[in-house]
């Protein structure tokens, strides 16, 4: 099993739902669901690594307040050596709609503060050497990403491959977002979007011309992943090869951070040596159970993945 390692966003969830139409301004209305929990993209992945039983390393920060603690709490050993910087922690609010689609209202907080040298001081690059290091909220983590090419030759340097999740650019895909995201996979070894990501970044409406698209900014090996939703996850390869796996069909409760499930699944999949329809079958499976628990479990993911993925 090559290492893993997940570097970016850890903040706080606080999701609500379902709520639909929109409320007008000024009136309340009462909601069915409500959790507050471990979030962002890097949290996400490293709770679903943990769920499966999966060694990793995660380099992330937190605010200096009593969420900041709590965060802190939630992954013991392995956020002793987070940052704390002097602001409050990042609070994302997710409403969830009765079509499954989701509207999040983020501050700002911690994370634009992360930093190249703050990563580099956390990961044990010794033992990451010749494994996977996940990039992810790269827009909401501004210090950090001003820094990528001396991360992506650092990561390089040390015979490390990268996987990105971009997430979504708070100012939407502006030229400017499409040139620098552009860049990025070009240093990348894998990248997981989702589908809206995907079309909007490569600005083609079918996800799979958008993948093919973007494909060919990559390295020759690269691959170019597109998480689907309930529709089949795909993967194209260097050699234009397009893979694909079925999503299971669930009772959904709560779709926040699906992809960042699938991530973890996939790549614990692609690390172990598996065929890549394997590790979109292991992405898709492990992804579905997530999203039909509330609250959201990672308990018995393991299980889950040894006798459906591998």
């Amino acid at each position: 099993m090559r290492p893993l390692a997940v570097i970016g966003n850890v903040n706080i969830d606080l999701i609500l739902g379902p709520a639909a139409p929109w409320p007008a301004a000024g009136t309340e209305i009462i909601v069915d669901h409500d959790e507050l929990r471990v979030g962002g993209s890097a949290g996400n992945t490293a709770l679903a690594w943990t769920g499966l039983g999966i060694d990793y390393q995660i380099a992330a920060n937190v605010g200096d307040d009593q969420f900041g603690l709590w965060l802190r709490d939630a992954f013991a050993e392995r956020s002793r050596a987070w940052p704390t910087e002097k602001v409050g922690t990042t609070l994302s609010v997710g409403i969830t709609h009765p079509n499954d689609e989701r509207t999040f209202f983020t501050t700002r907080g911690h994370l634009p503060l992360f930093s190249f040298s703050q990563v580099k001081a956390m990961l044990d690059i010794e033992s990451l050497k010749g494994g996977c290091a996940l990039l992810c909220g790269s827009f909401l983590t501004d210090q950090l990403r001003n820094e990528y090419d001396a991360f992506f030759d650092w990561a390089d340097a040390h015979g490390i491959d990268v996987a990105l999740d971009t997430g979504w650019p708070l100012d939407g895909w502006t030229e400017s977002n499409r040139r620098a995201a552009t860049s990025w996979l070009e240093r990348c070894h894998c990248a997981l979007l989702n589908e809206v990501e995907a079309t909007e970044l490569a600005d083609c409406p079918d996800p799979i011309e958008a993948a093919q698209k973007l494909k060919a900014h990559m390295c020759t090996d690269g691959i170019l992943v597109v998480k689907r939703g309930p529709d089949d996850a795909i993967a194209i390869t260097g050699d234009g090869r397009i893979y694909s796996a079925p999503t299971p069909k669930v009772t959904v409760v709560d779709t926040i951070g699906a992809g960042d499930v699938f991530n973890a699944a996939f790549l614990a999949a692609l690390c172990a040596g598996q065929p890549l329809d394997a590790c979109l079958s292991a992405g898709s499976r492990v992804a579905s159970h997530a999203i039909s628990t509330a609250p959201r479990r990672y308990t018995g993911l393991e299980a889950l993945y040894e006798r459906e993925a591998i």
